[in-house]
């Protein structure tokens, strides 16, 4: 049963590469696997069996939900936008309140730590105008070709994608915003769908060396100033809903939505809880 419970998370996870404004890292959160991901990810060669146990079922989950289902998930965000967003958000705000009991459990709380959460709750607020001047005003014009690729693509690909893992490692930085301002988004859900390995493998790698580097960056922050980094990540995670969020109209898919935000409450608290 954990197996596929991983799993799942996995699906989700890798779909929050591709949907616009939602980060992999919020799922995590979600999830409440943030910090173990990033202690068995970067504890795969010192504790190569317990690390591969854990990992597994989430990778692989997180390749079906890049390849498939974050497909999905975007076609319902096009045909069923806002009961979807609402979805999102309830999944957000339903994981908060379980991760700050957790990490306030085993250490004393201190009122300056809202300051990180509202220093990284700004950026988030940055980030979404940023998304909405990204995607309406400016048009792609890449150096990239979908059949022929140069040196200099290759080089310009693999620092997309070393950007990119921020979006990855950092949750609440969406990946999507990242790579509008290379202007390779569309390139990418183009890749995607149609498995263009001139295009993923260069990207891929450089997003495998990115997250190794930013995930070491988190993990000396998590082990020299837990309760501030976990804060901030709190911040982050919070300025995602500014992105998903929309008035609701005052009809049968305003009031589903709001039913759909509850149940997201409630789904990413009994996930939360059984970390």
């Amino acid at each position: 049963m954990k197996f596929f419970s991983d799993l799942i998370k996995g699906i989700l996870i890798g779909s929050g590469a591709i949907l616009p404004g939602i980060s992999s890292g919020v799922f995590c959160v979600i999830f409440g696997i943030y910090d173990k991901l990033v202690e068995n990810v970067l504890g795969i060669f010192k504790h190569f069996k317990k690390s591969i146990s854990y990992l597994a079922p989430i990778a692989i989950g997180g390749v079906i939900g890049v390849i498939l289902f974050g497909n999905i998930l975007k076609t319902l965000l096009n045909l069923y936008p806002t009961p979807m967003k609402y979805l999102f958000i309830g999944l957000i705000l339903g994981s908060i309140p379980v991760l700050i009991q957790k990490v306030n459990s085993n250490r004393g709380f201190r009122l300056h730590y809202f300051l990180f959460t509202f220093l990284a709750f700004s950026i988030g607020i940055l980030m979404v105008f940023l998304e909405n001047y990204l995607s309406s005003h400016i048009i792609i014009n890449s150096i990239i070709s979908s059949y022929t690729i140069s040196l200099t693509s290759i080089l310009f690909l693999i620092t997309a994608g070393f950007f990119m893992s921020i979006g990855i490692v950092v949750p609440g930085v969406s990946s999507t915003v990242i790579l509008m301002c290379f202007g390779i988004y569309d390139i990418y859900l183009s890749a995607i769908s149609t498995m263009n390995l001139i295009i993923l493998i260069p990207l891929g790698f450089g997003v495998l060396i990115g997250s190794l580097i930013f995930l070491k960056t988190i993990n000396y922050l998590l082990n020299n100033f837990y309760m501030e980094t976990f804060y901030a990540i709190i911040g982050f995670s919070l300025g995602s809903v500014l992105v998903l969020y929309e008035p609701l109209p005052f009809n049968l898919i305003g009031f589903c939505s709001i039913g759909i935000l509850i149940a997201g409450f409630y789904i990413a608290n009994f996930f939360e809880s059984k970390e």
